[in-house]
């Protein structure tokens, strides 16, 4: 508990920087991206060079993308050929690689028919930041007053009858909680996705993903400890279907890609049928990067409210501590919050996915990296994002 109320206090403090919509932000793109060279967006060439150089040398391993927007345009887009089939071709015909339970199929990670890319396309896969894009979805819901208090009891939306492992902590449980990774849910994803004992590995190996994660034991009381838990996020599908009577791909669709002129996406459904919003997204970055800009933006995209300011405030507003004391790093709604290098009273907004899935928007400064990659054996280097966005930031601070 004393964690949280530590996160609450740094979080009222940082309330007051932490201004919407952001005062140096542009307009929304229309259809596509405005582009612009660095220079003319304040950014420095020379970094943004030697960046690349260390990507196309191999420092980072695989990463396929790095996109960098800055006042409303596209300065730098750099696209990284791999030949999957050749680097992972190997492990997705083993019976014990990541996976293995899929070998075929869309939850095997070595297989390139589905990973990186949808069916070898330009739709990349975001993994967890489907998550923090769940969350922008049930923020949408709110703002139209379709969506119920985030105070709401979790087991509202379920069949008490159904459900294992009831007891008080568990009817305690809230939407809140599922949102802030406080659910105190009996789970173990600290481990390396390879391993079976991961729960996660274990939720995606069963049929139905809602009741595997619902029926966990409780350890903890909800709200008083940071624990990641992809099950958490995937019980948010089955809570806004009940919620909202829609599915919630369905209501992205319509309220928020639409909207954004995102119209070409792909999101995974796990074996009964429902969105997997613990990490099947696929989409392209240019339009992941409107997702982070409609925050920077306060949540106004060309005059159409698509979340209030109030979600956009409290999503990166700190809920919970995630580390030590030192490293300030917390969490909001499904978003990861840093520090920012240039600036300690302000945040970093961020999405994290398996294998290398980095949005990061930075206020104040109008920029937004988003970094994609394929990374997943374990020991293979990453590209350092919250690294690289920082030589960014003092690259563009310097040629002021």
């Amino acid at each position: 508990m004393r964690t949280a109320i530590v996160a609450r206090a740094i979080a009222y403090v940082l309330l007051i920087t932490q201004t919407l919509p952001d005062a140096e932000c542009q307009a929304a793109p229309g259809d596509s991206w405005p582009v612009a060279t660095p220079a003319q967006v304040g950014l420095s060439s020379a970094v943004l060079d030697s960046i690349d150089a260390e990507i196309q040398s191999g420092r980072y391993g695989y990463v396929d993308r790095m996109l960098v927007i800055r006042r409303g345009q596209i300065a730098w887009d750099r696209r990284y050929q791999h030949d999957y089939d050749d680097v992972y071709g190997d492990s997705a015909r083993l019976a014990t690689t990541l996976r293995s339970h899929d070998r075929s199929g869309s939850y095997n990670y070595f297989n390139d028919w589905w990973h990186p890319y949808y069916r070898r396309g330009e739709l990349h896969t975001l993994q967890s930041v489907t998550k923090t894009i769940t969350s922008i979805i049930i923020g949408a819901a709110t703002t139209r007053g379709e969506f119920p208090s985030l105070d709401t009891p979790v087991l509202s939306f379920f069949d008490s009858s159904e459900v294992a492992s009831i007891d008080d902590r568990k009817r305690r449980l809230t939407i809140r909680h599922l949102l802030t990774m406080t659910a105190g849910l009996n789970w173990d994803e600290a481990r390396p996705y390879g391993d079976t004992a991961n729960t996660a590995i274990q939720l995606e190996s069963s049929y139905d993903w809602v009741d595997f994660a619902i029926d966990r034991p409780m350890t903890d009381e909800p709200g008083s400890r940071f624990a990641y838990n992809s099950g958490a996020s995937q019980i948010l599908a089955h809570v806004f279907a009940r919620a909202t009577g829609m599915d919630v791909e369905e209501y992205a669709a319509r309220h928020v890609f639409e909207p954004l002129g995102i119209r070409d996406w792909y999101w995974k459904r796990t074996p009964a049928g429902v969105p997997d919003t613990e990490g099947g997204l696929y989409m392209r970055a240019e339009d992941l990067a409107r997702l982070w800009q409609l925050f920077l933006l306060g949540g106004d995209w060309n005059g159409r409210r698509i979340v209030s300011e109030q979600w956009v405030r409290e999503s990166v507003t700190p809920a919970i501590a995630v580390g030590g004391p030192q490293n300030r790093v917390a969490y909001g709604y499904k978003w990861w919050l840093y520090p920012n290098p240039l600036d300690e009273q302000r945040y970093l907004w961020a999405g994290s996915g398996f294998g290398g899935q980095f949005p990061i928007a930075v206020p104040g400064h109008d920029l937004i990296l988003v970094l994609n990659g394929w990374n997943i054996l374990p020991g293979t280097p990453s590209a350092p994002a919250r690294r690289i966005l920082e030589r960014i930031l003092r690259g563009a601070a310097q040629s002021r």
